[in-house]
């Protein structure tokens, strides 16, 4: 299947009424267990890459990757610029082959937001590449992305914004946040500011910070002697609520990363003379593809 844009994708989304899987990618085992994942449970998704995952990998290794993935794999999915802060890094993205990008100026007043987003819309919406912007702000740390404090979207500033954008997607602030610890107390997002923006702007939204850092999956990586204590993250009875209130793209990083993490450790504490990183790198995979399977049953996204 071809590599597609990111908004024929959210089209199809918004029809039925799921939505689909952002995952985050630093290397080819991620990438493995991500497009495994999606092609066992028959289901589109977005390959997501932040600017410090195109430094890791090398933009040039993410791209031969994909093309490889194009012949191997027959579930449609996109290339996504997760978190473009710089003109650089979203203009490298274009050059070799993301299929959508995403501009992050939240942490600008909303004018100046309006403006950059703007001139991202006007360089890739000729060439076909989808663009996702985002407006108010989450807390917690990503990457680069930092925030102490969260700035829920506001539903009238949203519609302003995508009059004067016409970005496809828009990435809000409703109660998520970055990072493993995302809620100090009960995990509740704002569904009905998410179905007044919905109803407002139309286009596909987006949840970022979204992981759902289970309960058990934390006691398994504490056990291994991970330091997660107090980490929290989105019930999935939330996002259910989320997806039917209008959310059509679901971003996933830190579940993953623990996955990999866990399963990295899990070997290395069970079989302590083995020196082959394949058998580590075999199990950290095998629970990637694991928990991108419970996603993609969670968003409902099968086709």
């Amino acid at each position: 299947m071809p590599l597609v844009s990111m908004k024929e994708l959210l089209i199809e989304a918004e029809k039925n009424g799921y939505a689909v899987g952002a995952f985050n990618i630093n290397n080819l085992e991620f990438f493995q267990s991500v497009m495994s994942a999606a092609e066992e449970e028959n289901s589109p998704v977005i390959i997501a890459v932040s600017e410090g995952g195109m430094n890791y990998a090398g933009v040039e290794f993410i791209e031969a990757i994909v093309k490889t993935g194009i012949e191997k794999y027959r579930v449609p999915f996109a290339l996504h610029l997760d978190h473009g802060k710089k003109l650089k890094s979203i203009l490298q993205a274009i050059r070799f082959g993301f299929t959508s990008v995403m501009v992050d100026a939240s942490d600008r007043p909303i004018e100046e937001n309006i403006r950059i987003t703007r001139k991202v819309v006007e360089l890739a919406k000729p060439l076909d590449i989808t663009v996702e912007a985002e407006l108010g702000r989450l807390l917690g740390k990503e990457e680069e992305i930092e925030s102490s404090e969260a700035i829920y979207t506001d539903p009238e500033d949203a519609l302003k914004f995508i009059q004067e954008t016409e970005c496809d997607a828009l990435a809000i602030a409703c109660g998520t946040s970055h990072g493993a610890y995302k809620f100090q107390g009960e995990p509740k997002l704002d569904i009905q500011r998410i179905r007044k923006i919905k109803e407002l702007i139309g286009i596909p939204l987006v949840l970022h910070g979204a992981s759902g850092v289970s309960q058990a999956m934390v006691q398994e990586a504490t056990a291994l002697g991970f330091q997660l204590k107090g980490a929290k993250g989105v019930p999935d009875s939330e996002i259910k609520e989320a997806i039917k209130a209008g959310i059509r793209k679901i971003n996933i990083d830190t579940d993953l990363r623990i996955s990999f993490l866990i399963g990295f450790q899990k070997v290395f504490r069970e079989s302590p003379s083995e020196i082959d990183p394949r058998a580590h790198l075999k199990e950290a995979k095998l629970r990637v593809k694991e928990k991108v399977k419970e996603k993609i049953r969670l968003f409902n996204s099968h086709i």
